[in-house]
């Protein structure tokens, strides 16, 4: 694959593009939103869009595509033609790394509000480094169609230097579970305003890092939501596993490998936890993804470290290092439905370390309700599944079958199948189907 797009693919530089001011609302009057307040915001611009999907707001201006760009199969199909109310803002905040829009204001949101409401609201943070237009193709425009209000945040901050923010370790990360809680409030209200009453049903939804903070709502806010769709969640654990006690052994080994194809090397990754077959997207994560990974997120909780990142040692690492981490940890002890999807050929967040042990950790807790569908074939970034349509499959529409499902499980109807570990199809539309009975 040509440079250019790995790095469009790649999470942090996918989202450097900005959008340099949001045009004026398409409609005028009381009918765009001109009585909604946004509670707790600091700037709100309301625009009456005559399409809040993609397929219109790329035209209006009211999205920004790098901020989604690479993070689903080209051959995906979106609905078209929701009609409704966009309201862009920020919350109070002092760091400044998000751009879009010309603001230099971090935590920005998206709130849209279709004209023909369903009745419930579904919360999104962004994956990655991302900003708050990232889910827009993957989860806004097919939950707008179904009639759901949505909202999305940057999480209060963004790009491949978001550690800078706050001033202990952990406090960047930390405020992205603080600004989707918030988000969450506001877009409740906002929703109560518009249409007369309040959602009767909240779901989280998130890719990632997106994934993560679903998890860390229904663990700690579960009040605020009805169910959740994890898809790849990130896992932090103060005594690990966690992206800093698997990527540095796989920061040594893989030049050795790639140079020499060296056996030692090989099996030193695949005990770090990336699975036997995936060795053809190695290269990739190689120039793209685990160098940056390992040194963005290790500068967020363990500043002070200053020899080479393959070389770090998590476990050794003095105590301050694990009590940052242990600010942002998960439990497993989530308080409402929830359904973790992941693929067996993540190369960035191998599921072995990651959703299967936050899985057995949901169940050891004996918390809400829970579903886990592994994936055969799916890896990290559903872009790459453009390459290599013969041993990818994408997540995408898996995890809009796990909503589907979740809506009729949180409504008190039947449940999804058992969790359970999904072939990759043989045949068929991947980029648009899944099945969760396998």
């Amino acid at each position: 694959m040509p440079t250019a797009r790995l790095r469009l693919l790649s999470t942090g530089a996918a989202a450097l593009t900005a959008l340099a001011v949001l045009p004026a609302a398409a409609h005028a009057g009381e009918r765009c939103g001109a009585r909604l307040t946004v509670p707790g915001a600091q700037r709100q611009v309301a625009a009456c869009l005559d399409d809040l999907t993609t397929a219109g707001t790329v035209a209006s201006g009211h999205t920004v595509p790098a901020d989604w760009a690479g993070l689903h199969p080209a051959g995906a199909r979106n609905p078209t033609g929701v009609p409704g109310i966009q309201l862009d803002g920020y919350f109070p905040d002092s760091s400044t790394f998000n751009t879009n829009h010309g603001w230099n204001h971090d935590a920005q949101f998206v709130i849209r509000l279709p004209e023909k409401w369903n009745g419930g609201l579904v919360v999104a943070g962004s994956p990655g480094t991302r900003r708050q237009y990232a889910n827009d193709f993957a989860i806004s425009d097919w939950v707008l169609a179904k009639g759901y209000a949505f909202a999305a945040t940057d999480k209060g901050n963004s790009g491949s230097e978001f550690y800078t923010d706050g001033r202990r370790p952990g406090d960047a990360i930390a405020e992205w579970n603080h600004r989707v809680t918030q988000l969450t409030r506001s877009a409740r209200a906002v929703v109560t305003q518009r249409y007369g009453r309040p959602p009767r049903r909240t779901f989280a939804a998130g890719i990632s890092n997106g994934g993560y903070l679903v998890r860390w709502q229904l663990e700690n806010r579960p009040e605020l939501y009805d169910g959740g769709i994890d898809s790849e969640g990130t896992l932090w654990r103060a005594d690990g596993p966690n992206l800093l006690t698997f990527l540095p052994p796989v920061l040594r080994a893989y030049p050795s490998y790639a140079a020499t194809g060296d056996p030692n090397a090989h099996r030193a990754i695949l005990d770090a936890g990336f699975a036997p077959g995936s060795e053809f997207l190695w290269p990739y994560h190689d120039q793209v993804y685990w160098g940056l990974t390992q040194r963005i997120y290790r500068q967020e909780v363990d500043p002070f470290y200053n020899g080479p990142e393959s070389d770090y040692d998590y476990a050794s690492r003095p105590a301050s290092v694990h009590k940052a981490v242990r600010r942002i940890s998960l439990t497993g002890r989530i308080g409402k439905p929830l359904i973790t999807l992941h693929g067996t050929y993540d190369t960035l967040l191998p599921i072995t370390k990651v959703s299967d042990v936050y899985a057995q950790m949901v169940r050891t807790s004996k918390a809400a309700p829970y579903r886990y569908y592994r994936l055969e074939g799916g890896n990290h970034v559903d872009g790459l599944y453009d390459a290599y349509p013969d041993r990818l499959r994408p997540l995408l529409p898996c995890m809009r079958s796990a909503f589907t499902a979740m809506e009729t499980w949180a409504a008190g109807g039947q449940a999804p199948p058992p969790s359970t570990t999904l072939p990759r199809p043989t045949s068929g539309d991947l980029a648009n189907s899944c099945s969760l009975s396998g």
